[in-house]
């Protein structure tokens, strides 16, 4: 029986939440699972280039990846990542500067859009 999908909405721009957000998604996906990322209003500022994360020197010498490789890693396996577009404008960002491969929208559009998926909030 297919599994369902699950959307992860990620709350703020507290790095450790992404971190978790994007394990999350990651593991869903491996075990078969359909994934949306939701990066809401101050989550949005999280992935503004260059990503960096605080924790980024601990996580590598733990073996971890860098969040930058970790949301790389979320893009290369075809999780949807989408940007809210209200997020977006208060972080000062412009599409045409960020990856191709994230979409952009708002919290009506992704619960239209969202069926029978879980919904996850982080």
């Amino acid at each position: 029986m297919p599994m369902r999908g699950l959307t992860i909405v990620v709350a703020s721009a507290d790095e450790a939440r992404l971190r978790s957000a994007a394990g999350l998604a990651l593991s869903y996906q491996a075990l078969g699972g359909r994934v949306t990322l939701f990066l809401d209003t101050d989550a949005v500022a999280s992935i503004a280039p260059p990503i960096a994360g605080a924790q980024d020197a601990r996580f590598a010498a733990g073996g971890m990846p860098t969040l930058a490789d970790l949301v790389e890693e979320v893009l290369a396996v075809e999780i949807k990542v989408m940007l809210c577009q209200a997020g977006m404008a208060m972080a000062g960002l412009d599409a045409d500067t960020l990856d191709p491969r994230l979409s952009y929208g708002g919290m009506i559009g992704l619960l239209a859009d969202l069926g029978d998926d879980r919904l996850v909030t982080v």
